[in-house]
């Protein structure tokens, strides 16, 4: 374990993100807009959908690569601030709809399997290598998320969503 720790530092961390995100996307793409329009009035389309992932995309695939180019700590701790929106928030809203609603919402298996496991991944190796303190980073995370976290508890226990 210790080997693989050492060689997810910043750089591949960084080189990662945006494939992480096309597995998630790819999970969830083929029937998350039926489950959402089946929880949430007004629904949404496939087109927004997209839309919303191709935007999501552009930005991971841009920090990714100025985190695995620089490492400084200002476009890490950007870097985390994305993720905990992104992944961090994103993964807790995949398990508890499905969780909540007892059937699976599309894109629960890689929010589990990879979008948690890399959002700790990035916050320690930026704790590590970029000396930000833990509760720092944690706090940054987790702030970051506070708009996935509203729109999430719309969409799972009220059927209406934040944007």
């Amino acid at each position: 374990m210790e080997l693989l720790s050492r060689h997810l530092n910043l750089r591949v961390l960084g080189l990662l993100l945006p494939l992480v995100f096309l597995v998630h996307v790819a999970e969830e793409a083929p029937s998350f807009v039926t489950w959402f329009n089946s929880l949430v009035t007004p629904g949404i389309t496939e087109r927004l959908f997209l839309t919303v992932n191709l935007i999501a995309f552009l930005i991971t695939l841009v920090l990714g690569l100025a985190l695995a180019a620089a490492r400084e700590r200002a476009i890490a701790v950007m870097t985390v601030g994305w993720v905990g929106f992104l992944m961090l928030a994103n993964g807790i809203f995949h398990i508890v709809a499905t969780i909540v609603h007892w059937r699976y919402s599309p894109g629960t298996v890689t929010a589990a399997l990879c979008y948690l496991p890399i959002s700790y991944l990035v916050m320690r190796s930026v704790v590590r290598e970029c000396g930000v303190s833990w509760p720092a980073i944690t706090a940054v995370a987790l702030l970051s998320g506070v708009p996935m976290y509203v729109h999430g508890y719309l969409i799972v226990f009220e059927g209406s969503r934040l944007f």
